[in-house]
């Protein structure tokens, strides 16, 4: 890895053309893999993974079920590039180095982000194993990602967020669920830090300020993304029921379990949306 000196638009520069020479075809699509949801990292023609600890600058997953690859190939007919993993800032990852990657993306061609995650639900009309479209977003982190310098090459300095996730991919999206047979929801996550699950004072709050899902993640890459010029797709698995009067203990294990069992539905929506971009 090169001096910490380096401006960011250099080090996006070395990751992107390093991924080059491992994956030459530029990809349009970016999708990232939540908890629980990295089979479809697997799933691309000609697939080419490359771990996260080969590219420069890149950070490298520690949690549960995140694998770390960078994933390249085609998939329903696009040429993308799938991560096989995410990063955190309770792993002690700056909001900066978690959204490297959607960097990353932009750099090798990326104009479409699809972003999964696994939540909880304090909303009783979203129940444990749905599948929900991210249409707003609550930025509780105390953070954001572009706070310091900024380079206009990269974005603007005050990005507009009147439409963070893309009220057309949301209708594509839709779309295909509906042919498909799968229901969907649209809700608003806030975004936490963690790593501890929140007490039922902090749920019962989250209720009140509009928040129907709750996350440790998308939010940081949603902003770079916009800030990026990318139209971006949301889709969270509840994979846990957040309501305060009927709070249960939850293990990491149950998460993953709920998002695995929705993988198929996921899948097909996904791969539904790809095709049609």
């Amino acid at each position: 890895m090169k001096a910490t000196g380096m401006k960011l638009s250099e080090k996006i520069q070395e990751a992107a053309d390093f991924i080059r020479t491992k994956f030459p075809a530029a990809p349009s699509v970016g999708v990232i893999c939540g908890t629980g949801m990295g089979q479809l990292g697997d799933k691309p023609e000609g697939l080419v993974k490359i771990p996260y600890g080969d590219i420069p600058h890149f950070p490298v997953s520690t949690v549960e079920s995140h694998h770390g690859f960078l994933c390249c190939g085609k998939l329903a007919g696009k040429t993308v590039v799938v991560m096989q993993g995410r990063f955190h800032r309770y792993e002690g990852y700056t909001l900066q180095q978690v959204t490297f990657p959607v960097r990353v993306m932009k750099a090798l061609g990326v104009s479409n982000l699809i972003i999964m995650n696994a939540v909880g639900s304090v909303s009783p009309h979203i129940r444990r194993s749905s599948l929900v479209l991210i249409n707003d977003h609550i930025n509780l982190m105390g953070d954001n990602p572009l706070i310091g310098p900024n380079d206009e090459n990269l974005g603007p300095r005050f990005p507009d967020m009147s439409e963070p996730y893309s009220e057309e991919l949301m209708a594509i999206a839709e779309k295909v669920a509906l042919d498909k047979g799968i229901k969907l929801h649209r809700g608003v996550v806030a975004a936490v830090t963690g790593p501890n699950l929140e007490t039922r004072a902090e749920y019962r709050a989250l209720q009140r300020i509009g928040a129907d899902l709750v996350s440790m993640s998308t939010v940081p890459e949603n902003i770079v993304a916009v800030h990026a010029g990318m139209r971006v797709l949301g889709m969270s698995t509840v994979t846990d029921e957040c309501y305060p009067e009927a709070l249960k203990p939850v293990s990491v294990e149950e998460i993953i379990e709920v998002a695995n069992a929705l993988e198929p539905s996921r899948q097909a929506v996904v791969l539904g949306v790809i095709e049609q971009l």
